[in-house]
């Protein structure tokens, strides 16, 4: 399952940067080969959907099949570390889950601006070339 974990990691570290290289003013002459290539990687970062729901009902179903330590003396100090342990995880796990889907949704909204942008200048243009 670690493996799983770091392919969303690279991948919502990949949709960071893309974001992020989008949005910084002053790269316009790079701006126009990174929009292409970022709406061609649209479509395959759409399966983090699925991926990201897969992994959330993994971490439903280790939360629900886990060992209980309500009380000190039901567990071992060791489970009881292994318990808490698990839970940090499975935040840690949800808290990439949500940057992933808010990465992806926000790559996607800043990607159609800056195309309606772009279409948006060009017929300025054609209309200033026209008077």
């Amino acid at each position: 399952m670690a493996l799983e974990w770091v392919v969303l990691s690279y991948a919502a570290g990949a949709e960071a940067i893309m974001l992020l290289l989008l949005t910084i003013p002053g790269l316009d002459p790079l701006r126009k080969g990174l929009l292409t290539v970022t709406r061609s990687l649209l479509r395959p970062f759409l399966s983090i959907v699925p991926f990201c729901l897969f992994l959330l009902m993994d971490i439903y179903w280790k939360y629900e099949t886990r060992p209980s330590c309500e009380s000190p003396e039901s567990c071992t100090p060791s489970e009881h570390l292994r318990h808490h342990k698990s839970i940090f995880k499975s935040q840690r796990n949800a808290l990439l889950i949500a940057s992933a889907l808010i990465f992806y949704w926000l790559l996607y909204s800043v990607t159609s601006l800056v195309v309606r942008i772009e279409q948006l200048n060009k017929r300025l243009e054609k209309l200033k070339a026209q008077d």
